[in-house]
């Protein structure tokens, strides 16, 4: 569909301007210190990062939210509606875990779908009917199934590594000042983690779009998706999650955003705006409709 290739556009393209970032502000460096030594081992530590984080995923967001494993006797509805989508998918079956929260959330996270697991707040499964519940345990599958986590990784590693990189140009960048070298490497050093940063929650937009686009169409219904975002961003006003530095590390997965402390502009959320997704959905079933 159109907007599944603007979006996987989109996504490719902030990458692109990360890269460019990154070897820009390592240009500048180079040229401020006569030295690339120091690149090569931001570059390691980054690349070491990224593998850490990506493959140790699931059990390190399963980890911030305090969530616990759910057999089957515990919880039959949930693990119901799981097995027919990941039946449909073709995809083997993940775990289940449930988070102690009453905010109205779910994730689902792992480095493949053979090592996936699927997360539901309490709170979420008090609120949500059974359709609600499968359009976003939907949108939550195709995240794996996109391998977003692996995306997710590697943006939040160039965001860190340009970050790591604009504290080095501040210290060290403009020593060779005689040459005119220096000024260039400050200037990037000041702009370049501030564009990082939106660019990488451009991307977790952009991958939001997606998962509730390809989750629709596994459950074949986008208005009951619509319905359960709709649901979660009204009642999760009335009970948003603390802010812990876990929680916060986790909420980029979540299918919206637990936090209602401050108002979060377009560009600086990790989720696109509720009311674009629930419109989006909408859309989308007119145009099933009408095939």
């Amino acid at each position: 569909m159109n907007r599944r290739l603007s979006n996987t556009t989109k996504t490719v393209g902030l990458f692109a301007l990360m890269w460019a970032i990154l070897l820009a502000l390592g240009a500048a460096i180079s040229a401020g210190t006569n030295d690339s030594l120091w690149l090569w081992i931001f570059a390691g530590m980054g690349v070491i990062s990224t593998f850490v984080t990506y493959w140790n995923s699931a059990t390190l967001a399963l980890k911030q939210m305090n969530a616990y494993p759910v057999t089957r006797e515990a919880a039959p509805g949930l693990y119901a509606i799981v097995e027919d989508l990941t039946s449909r998918a073709g995809m083997p079956m993940p775990s289940i875990w449930i988070a102690p929260t009453q905010n109205p959330n779910a994730f689902a996270t792992g480095r493949n779908p053979q090592n996936a697991a699927v997360c539901c707040t309490e709170g979420i499964l008090q609120v949500l009917d059974e359709r609600e519940l499968r359009g976003v345990l939907g949108h939550e599958l195709m995240h794996v199934y996109n391998r977003d986590i692996l995306t997710s990784s590697v943006a939040a590693a160039m965001a860190g590594l340009i970050t790591s990189l604009a504290q080095w140009a501040l210290l060290f960048g403009g020593r060779d000042r005689d040459r005119g070298a220096g000024f260039p490497a400050i200037i990037a050093a000041l702009a370049a983690p501030m564009i990082a940063s939106i660019v990488q929650l451009g991307i977790s937009r952009s991958r939001e779009y997606d998962a509730d686009e390809d989750g629709a169409l596994l459950t074949n219904d986008p208005v009951g998706l619509a319905m359960a975002l709709n649901k979660i961003d009204n009642l999760g006003r009335q009970a948003p999650m603390e802010r812990t530095p876990d929680r916060e590390s986790a909420s980029a997965m979540m299918i919206a955003n637990p936090f209602r402390g401050k108002d979060m502009t377009k560009l600086f959320s990790t989720h696109p705006p509720m009311e674009d997704r629930i419109a989006r959905l909408h859309a989308m079933q007119e145009e099933m409709n009408q095939q």
